[in-house]
């Protein structure tokens, strides 16, 4: 039989021992050596040899096989997938506490457990709508208190309150269900190894456990995982190659929109993002995000702009806001909500050396409305023209979408996706466009969008 034991490993040098040091000896660094389990098997070189030619395979003639996908109920999360729950995946979802992951992920598993989800396979096969459901941080009360919020429950679901992985993997065995969920992987541990729930060493061995598990039976694990103060994910970086897919839940506490998106996905694109809204009765899936974030915004208001931007592959129209004041402060005051804080100063910079803007005595706030977050550089043009036109205290022209590229010296570069941005804003009825096909540099954008020349 093989002989189990857990040693300390150094992630830096590999230096190993039999009890925890703080500084590795071998390259003097600090709180490198993590708990790690072994196994000592007994086999001889020759049975070694002839289990590696069994599986040995060509590629040439491992046959073609149509992924089999499961449905969640929510066409959002689908997106984000790449079209379903691929059975045998293993997929690790992150965000900070209170943002609605284990809320989300019990709405998913109340949908396949009632059977109003199926297979998104050309072959489908039946569904089997037994759930499992692993707690490490609630009781089963406080799960049944959640579940009677969102709706109706159906006997398919079962919730295990376990911290044990070996008796998690036990009662999957025991029900075999076509899902299961584990809130959260910190609180998960094994028995192989003697350190506390939440460290690295705990963390990557019940990661493997459960991935192995995934692989060898075809159910699909769903992993709930913490971020830390940064927004980081928690834990070892072994933690996200083990898995499928991570996908990170992000949004604002002063909202009530989140936003699903996928880090890494082996079945699928890493682009989508799925927009929800979270509700009294849970998470609702917002089909026109452009809409809803556009809903309350204020025409002909000076320090407004409508920019198109792409959230995954799909285009989103959004409010950018600017607030312009004079400042009695030697140093003026840059706030930035939602876009990347040094490409605004960038565009504030452009807009000081090129537009011929005495921007320096004046506190600029800039925000995206609704709570979105935007990343891509196609914003700077939009939040430019927002800069202006609270600086002059006069309106972005109405009908205007504007997106594009802002470079140091004031030249408008084009973005990706044009077309689809254009299809969505006319869609809203938004006619003119500043862009860089149009506009070669930022005066001329600023002259044609504020001053209508």
């Amino acid at each position: 039989m093989a002989k189990v034991y857990s040693e300390f490993v150094c992630q830096q040098c590999g230096f190993k021992s039999s009890s925890f040091l703080g500084k590795c000896p071998e390259c003097g660094e600090w709180n490198s050596l993590i708990e790690s389990s072994v196994s000592e098997k007994e086999t001889s070189n020759k049975q070694q040899e002839i289990n590696i030619s069994e599986k040995l395979v060509k590629l040439s003639s491992v046959k073609s096989q149509n992924v089999n996908r499961i449905g969640t109920g929510f066409g959002e999360f689908d997106r984000v997938l790449g079209g379903g729950i691929v059975k045998g995946s293993i997929v690790l979802i992150s965000g900070d506490p209170g943002i609605g992951k284990s809320t989300l992920l019990l709405q998913v598993a109340i949908n396949l457990a009632r059977g109003s989800v199926g297979s998104h396979s050309t072959r489908a096969t039946p569904l089997n709508p037994t759930i499992l459901y692993v707690t490490g941080e609630e009781s089963a009360q406080q799960i049944k208190i959640r579940a009677d919020r969102i709706g109706k429950v159906s006997d398919s679901l079962y919730i295990l309150p376990e911290t044990d992985v070996e008796s998690v993997i036990a009662a999957a065995r025991k029900l075999s269900p076509s899902l299961m969920i584990v809130d959260s992987i910190q609180t998960v541990t094994t028995e192989k190894l003697t350190g506390t729930a939440g460290s690295i060493g705990q963390l990557r061995e019940c990661s493997q456990i459960l991935q192995r598990y995934a692989k060898k039976s075809g159910v699909a694990v769903f992993i709930v995982g913490h971020v830390t103060k940064e927004g980081s994910l928690a834990g070892p970086k072994t933690l996200e190659h083990l898995v499928d897919a991570v996908l990170s839940l992000e949004g604002d506490d002063m909202h009530a929109f989140r936003l699903l998106r996928t880090n890494k996905n082996r079945f699928g694109s890493t682009f989508e993002v799925g927009v929800f809204e979270m509700q009294d009765k849970g998470m609702v899936e917002v089909s026109d995000p452009s809409g809803i974030f556009l809903e309350q915004r204020i025409s002909k208001r000076p320090g407004s702009c409508v920019v198109s931007t792409i959230a995954g592959g799909r285009p989103i129209l959004a409010e950018v806001q600017a607030l312009c004041t004079s400042t009695i402060f030697p140093v003026p005051t840059r706030r930035v909500t939602g876009l990347d804080y040094s490409r605004i100063q960038i565009v504030i910079a452009a807009l000081s050396k090129v537009a011929k803007l005495s921007l320096g005595n004046m506190d600029i706030y800039v925000n995206v409305a609704g709570g979105l977050k935007v990343s891509e550089p196609a914003a700077d043009l939009g939040a430019a023209l927002a800069v202006v036109s609270a600086a002059v205290d006069k309106p972005v022209r109405e009908g205007i979408c504007a997106f594009g590229e802002v470079g140091l010296l004031g030249e408008l570069r084009p973005v990706v996706n044009t077309k689809s941005r254009m299809n969505e804003a006319k869609r809203l009825g938004f006619q003119d466009f500043v862009m860089p096909e149009k506009f070669k540099t930022l005066d001329e954008a600023v002259s044609y969008a504020i001053h209508g020349r």
